[in-house]
């Protein structure tokens, strides 16, 4: 399929990441572990520099990017599959210390000449580690710690010059070392949080084998960002999609000094914005952060589009399309326009990443190119260069580069919100007044929140506006009005979470306010799902 130009420069500016040097950081080698990304933060937490590098790169590629270690993630795979994943055979000669985590570290086993064998019993969730060795990669651990595990393989014959350092009642030999090679190897995931002191694993690792030092910081990215980007644009003109949240928000206020009055941030008024948010913004940046917002008002215009429609990816494609179109017009009135920034954050660079290798069959398979644009997808015609200052960074690293820019903490802290916004958290056909009533009820939610002193704790909250209707009595008269469920999760990263558990005076309050205060509503549910099962969102 014949790219589009769009995509060409999307492909471009994720390759550029290869580029890099890792001259005083960690290359991670990712097996398609499921954890392979919480690696990497852990890492980045401790103020050091990392990449996820697909497993296949070669040993020759990474003795260019010069990194100080190497950690082997976890992955689905089996090592005596024939088509198992390996890494190149060069770079156990390149001298880098080396950690393998579970199966990372049974590839170890395998190609040193230990022997792997299936488990006689698998183990899966928390098992009591004990510690033989407390030299190196387990220093400044208890005896005996939780870990997390997740393997139906084991390492059963060690390789020459590696010996058992910890184990558990399933598992005899759960971590390995071969200090003289630096060499280690854990079974278990040190990455997440029901592993105690698996973050003290991982620095010991990085910090004291590798010798990495704590320069990855924010306060360094930020002048780096804004020399490169004044480098990269020059005296050209820049648009940026503004949404409102902390990653465009951020990119806004990064631009803004690094290009000046340059930067022409558009905002698109679609009509599915929370209560008050559109006037709140366009005045914030306008008046108090004198960065100028180009405010396209086009409410009318698509939900006049979503007449009818129920199907939430009906919703979704239909806003996306529409967003592209109003984008299309209002740049081209603008412009012309040389550069296009995007909030583009690395793990949309890893899942956009070309090409990988199928585990089980071995063959190489293409991998769409995503659309992780502000904008939902570029037009074809539209000649961009793509600026992402943030493609090596993390949700949270941004939140840092936010306050070091001076984002305001309102908008450092901001939840979550949706590209189709409202459109999807009224459920069925959205229509102006449906619109109105879940407004007003979210507007009651997150007010009661703050009030409470709850928002900071809490990773997302808002109402769901349901179709259905019930019976109830309000004034000594029947009502058939709809519900409105409250959705409060808790999570770190937004890939599982667990429902809030909200005090139940704050949960009356709120019921109260909305039943009083909304029209059309007489019924208040709380979403007690976490997930998985269920999504955050509902549509």
């Amino acid at each position: 399929m014949k790219q589009t130009k769009a995509e060409a420069n999307q492909v471009e500016t994720s390759l550029e990441l290869a580029d890099n040097c890792l001259d005083d950081g960690i290359a991670i080698l990712d097996f398609g572990s499921q954890f392979s990304q919480l690696i990497a933060r852990r890492i980045r937490e401790m103020k050091t520099y990392c990449e996820i590098l697909p497993f296949s790169v070669s040993a020759s590629e990474l003795k260019r990017l010069n990194p100080k270690g190497i950690i082997l993630s976890g992955g689905p795979g089996s090592v005596y599959d024939p088509y198992a994943p390996r890494v190149d055979k060069a770079v156990w000669k390149l001298g880098l210390p080396v950690f393998g985590i579970c199966y990372g570290m049974q590839l170890m086993a395998h190609d040193l000449g230990g022997k792997v064998e299936p488990s006689s019993e698998r183990e899966y969730g928390r098992a009591l580690l004990t510690i033989a060795h407390h030299d190196n990669l387990f220093a400044k651990l208890d005896p005996a710690i939780e870990s997390w595990m997740s393997h139906g393989d084991s390492v059963d014959g060690l390789p020459e010059g590696f010996s058992t350092i910890a184990s558990t009642m399933n598992t005899p030999i759960a971590a390995i070392a071969n200090p003289l090679q630096k060499y280690y190897g854990v079974q278990f995931h040190p990455e997440v949080v029901h592993t105690t002191g698996g973050t003290q694993i991982i620095s010991n690792f990085v910090l004291d084998v590798c010798g990495c030092t704590k320069s990855w910081t924010m306060d360094h990215f930020m002048e780096e960002s804004i020399e490169t980007v004044r480098k990269q644009c020059g005296d050209k003109k820049v648009l940026l999609a503004l949404s409102g949240g902390v990653d465009s928000s951020t990119l806004a206020f990064l631009l803004h000094k690094a290009v000046g009055d340059k930067l022409t941030c558009m905002f698109i008024d679609q009509g599915f914005m929370r209560k008050n948010e559109p006037e709140w913004l366009v005045n914030k940046f306008e008046k108090e952060f004198n960065i100028h917002v180009h405010y396209v008002q086009a409410r009318d215009r698509f939900i006049g589009r979503l007449a009818g429609v129920e199907d939430p990816e009906r919703k979704r494609k239909i806003i996306g399309e529409e967003f592209i179109r109003v984008f299309e017009e209002e740049s081209k009135k603008l412009g012309p326009f040389d550069y296009l920034a995007q909030g583009t954050l690395y793990p949309d660079v890893i899942e956009s990443s070309g090409s990988r290798i199928d585990p089980k069959t071995g063959e190489r398979i293409a991998v769409k190119i995503k659309s992780h644009h502000n904008v939902g997808g570029l037009p074809e015609d539209l000649q961009f260069r793509l600026v992402e200052p943030f493609a090596k960074l993390f949700k949270d690293e941004v939140r840092l580069l936010a306050r070091e820019l001076g984002v305001p903490d309102g908008i450092v802290v901001r939840h979550p919100f949706p590209g189709p916004g409202l459109a999807i958290r009224v459920i069925g056909e959205v229509t102006k007044e449906r619109l109105k009533t879940l407004r007003e009820a979210d507007w009651i939610i997150r007010e009661e929140v703050k009030a409470h002193g709850l928002y900071r704790q809490i990773w997302q909250m808002f109402g769901i506006l349901l179709p259905t209707k019930s019976v109830g009595v309000m004034g000594d008269k029947r009502t058939y009005q709809n519900p409105i469920v409250i959705r409060a999760v808790t999570s770190e990263d937004g890939m599982t979470a667990d429902w809030a558990r909200l005090p139940y005076d704050l949960v009356a309050k709120i019921s109260s306010r909305i039943v009083n205060e909304v029209p059309g509503v007489n019924r208040v549910m709380l979403d007690v799902t976490s997930k998985p099962p269920a999504t955050i969102e509902w549509e």
